[in-house]
């Protein structure tokens, strides 16, 4: 229950960022194991989804938010992201549009239990990529 009141909480405050990324140059592009050193930033960490998981319970107006862990999966994830699936395909649209893909998320970095996060609320703060990056 802690982590869904933490993720609405980092919900709010990402809202607000956003503000901060239409005045500013773009913020500088980090590798996910980068992510750990730049906690409070607003950058781009790029890497692999190579992980999904599926919040229990959703928040209203969003859905179930889905968590994309990058380079490494649970148990020991390097960085991850939180986003939500569009209404009519739920998570599983999102699911299905960032699984296995190089990505690249923007947003302040966020901690929980040691771990890095972006709070992506916003699905154009998420940018795949092509492979070869």
């Amino acid at each position: 229950m802690t982590n869904m009141k933490t993720l609405i909480v980092m919900m709010c405050m990402t809202g607000l960022s956003s503000l901060a990324f239409a005045q500013s140059a773009p913020p500088p592009r980090i590798a996910a194991s980068e992510a750990k050193k730049h906690p409070g930033e607003i950058v781009t960490v790029c890497g692999k989804v190579v992980d999904t998981k599926i919040a229990k319970n959703g928040l209203a107006g969003y859905g179930k938010p889905v968590s994309f862990d990058l380079d490494e999966p649970e148990p020991n994830p390097v960085f991850y992201f939180v986003t939500f699936g569009a209404k009519p395909g739920g998570p599983e649209e999102a699911i299905a549009a960032y699984k296995s893909k190089h990505v690249c998320v923007t947003g302040k970095i966020n901690t929980i239990a040691n771990t890095p996060f972006i709070m992506a609320a916003d699905r154009s703060q998420i940018k795949p990529q092509a492979e070869d990056k």
